[in-house]
């Protein structure tokens, strides 16, 4: 099963900038289906789950008003059931098999801003339309990649100030 923080950033960045223009990975048109890729159902309907999810997660992390709202009613049907074994409770989820990626996916939101509070962010570039986990110990990464963002936004901060000597 693929990790919580790998099927968050999977669907918040299913819908990254190319070429100047927003794409969507979960429409179905691409040649690997996200959905599937991800252990779910491949859907239409389960496609249509994610990307409101996706869309209310990203006005979320972005502060966007009322944007939880948007979470509430995907999370509205699901329950958490209990199961007692030797080891303890495992918890299971309960919720139809198309909206199941669609409620892991906030369940893993819900883990990752409660364990890295601040830590979730859109990247720094406004042109880009990933998002990161910040990792680091100081917590000051800005760009969803050192190599693409990073370097495009510090070249063009170096070039600014050349102008303007």
């Amino acid at each position: 099963m693929i990790d919580d923080e790998d099927l968050l950033m999977a669907v918040l960045n299913s819908a990254p900038v190319i070429d100047g223009m927003r794409t969507d990975q979960l429409d179905g048109s691409v040649d690997v289906e996200l959905p599937e890729r991800l252990q779910g159902v491949g859907a239409d309907v389960e496609r249509l789950h994610l990307r409101r999810t996706r869309d209310a997660l990203q006005a979320v992390i972005r502060g966007e008003d009322d944007a939880v709202e948007g979470l509430a009613t995907i999370v509205d049907r699901v329950a958490l059931l209990p199961t007692a074994t030797s080891d303890g409770l495992q918890w299971h989820l309960d919720v139809p098999a198309e909206e199941r990626l669609a409620a892991r996916t906030v369940l893993a939101w819900s883990r990752v801003v409660e364990a890295l509070p601040g830590r979730l962010r859109a990247c720094a570039n406004t042109e880009c339309n990933l998002f990161l986990i910040d990792h680091s110990r100081p917590g000051t990464a800005k760009w969803c990649s050192m190599a693409t963002c990073g370097n495009r936004m510090k070249a063009r901060a170096y070039a600014r100030r050349a102008r303007h000597r």
